[in-house]
């Protein structure tokens, strides 16, 4: 299988039609743009995001397309330092158009889900994201058998309908 990373990854963001969806899984990653912020954070000092404007920029750039790029985070209960930051650092995305929910690990614990990270592009392209179990980012995974993308695609529905988006997260 071949990884797909840097510009290859992000044309994948170039390239579809109508919608991404993003499951995220992990409780902390460590990808290498994020650990300085991240430390920031857990040090109590100010961030000028600097770090995230090309997400940003991506997810403007597709979403005044007419597309959208919604995103659900399964979380545990208490919060890891990781999600706590997330929850700072999502009004951001959501402010440049992606729509974030947040999902408590206890009440998907009925939902069929993969082991890994995915992306689901139009509903028929699926990419599990690879990290390595330091948590850094390596790169997707393109999937094409029907069962898995069909999984995924239930997973999706699933979370995503009992999800809650971020504001009322957040106020809750």
């Amino acid at each position: 299988m071949e990884l797909l990373k840097g510009d290859e990854f992000e044309s994948l963001f170039r390239t579809f039609k109508r919608t991404a969806f993003h499951l995220e899984l992990k409780d902390s990653y460590n990808t290498p743009e994020e650990r300085g912020p991240f430390a920031q954070f857990l040090a109590g000092e100010p961030d000028d995001f600097a770090w995230h404007q090309p997400w940003l920029s991506l997810v403007r750039e597709v979403t005044e397309a007419h597309r959208t790029i919604k995103r659900v985070r399964i979380v545990s209960i208490p919060h890891t330092d990781y999600t706590r930051w997330g929850l700072t650092v999502a009004p951001l995305n959501i402010a440049a158009g992606e729509e974030i929910r947040w999902l408590s690990r206890d009440r998907a614990t009925d939902v069929e889900l993969p082991t890994d990270d995915f992306w689901l592009f139009d509903d028929t392209r699926l990419i599990f994201t690879v990290f390595e179990t330091s948590g850094q980012f390596l790169g997707g995974v393109e999937i094409r058998y029907p069962e898995v993308i069909d999984l995924c695609r239930k997973a999706r529905q699933e979370t995503w309908s009992r999800a809650i988006p971020h504001d009322a997260y957040v106020a809750g």
